[in-house]
């Protein structure tokens, strides 16, 4: 897989690429309707209300959902207009998307040995009360590691993922998540991963090891039709 390209092409995926006030408009937009969609998310999994205002909301909920699906929507694959991909922006990632109901979201920063990722946890998230399922924990680190590789230069899919879960991991705490590529072997990134609080930053309450693979262009053409032709 190439680095991200220096200037975002004029298409994406087929789709007219906006200008740039246009893109900065629309993923404004994302963002809030995302923000106020974790907001739903979470009061509808703490919610004691009666029954009677849960289906009053449900009916609600479903005008909105005939909303926003009267206006056209993406098909599987495609990608979307407010996305960079590969290397780039994800506004819907279920990680770091600040337009997806499902991401924490996390912010994602570089740091001298890889990139640092910060999150809470909601309600929403959790596995055992109190604790977030194991599987965000995956979630968190194969995203995260992910952008370590395209952080060293080369975009790459996870072909492995081994975790250790060291300790429970607590919702609605500030998270540290750490990533970092160990080595590379030709094509495969050997990548390394915890999970902390901000709070105790030197104890992993989750460890992890992954094995990535920047895949070929005949490849990534093939896993990604609607990918913008490169020069």
């Amino acid at each position: 897989m190439n680095p991200p390209l220096a200037e975002p092409p004029a298409t994406n995926g087929g789709t007219p690429r906006p200008t740039d006030e246009e893109l900065a408009r629309r993923r404004t937009a994302v963002g809030e309707l995302g923000h106020e969609l974790r907001a739903l998310v979470d009061a509808a999994v703490r919610t004691t209300a009666p029954d009677a205002t849960l289906r009053h909301v449900a009916d609600h909920v479903r005008r909105l959902t005939a909303e926003l699906t009267g206006g056209g929507q993406r098909v599987r694959a495609e990608i979307p207009a407010v996305d960079e991909f590969p290397g780039g922006p994800r506004m819907y990632s279920p990680v770091t998307g600040p337009g997806s109901p499902l991401a924490p979201p996390v912010e994602v920063v570089p740091e001298a040995a890889g990139l640092v990722g910060r999150c809470v946890l909601g309600i929403a998230h959790e596995g055992p009360p109190g604790y977030a399922h194991g599987g965000m924990s995956a979630m968190l680190l194969d995203e995260l590691m992910g952008h370590a590789c395209a952080a060293a230069g080369a975009p790459a899919m996870t072909i492995s993922l081994r975790l250790r879960y060291h300790g429970p991991v607590p919702v609605g705490t500030p998270l540290r998540i750490a990533a970092r590529v160990a080595r590379t072997e030709g094509r495969k990134l050997h990548v390394d991963g915890s999970i902390a609080t901000e709070a105790t930053p030197d104890t992993a309450l989750v460890t992890a090891e992954a094995v990535f693979v920047a895949p070929d262009p005949a490849r990534l053409r093939a896993l990604f039709p609607h990918l913008p032709a490169t020069p």
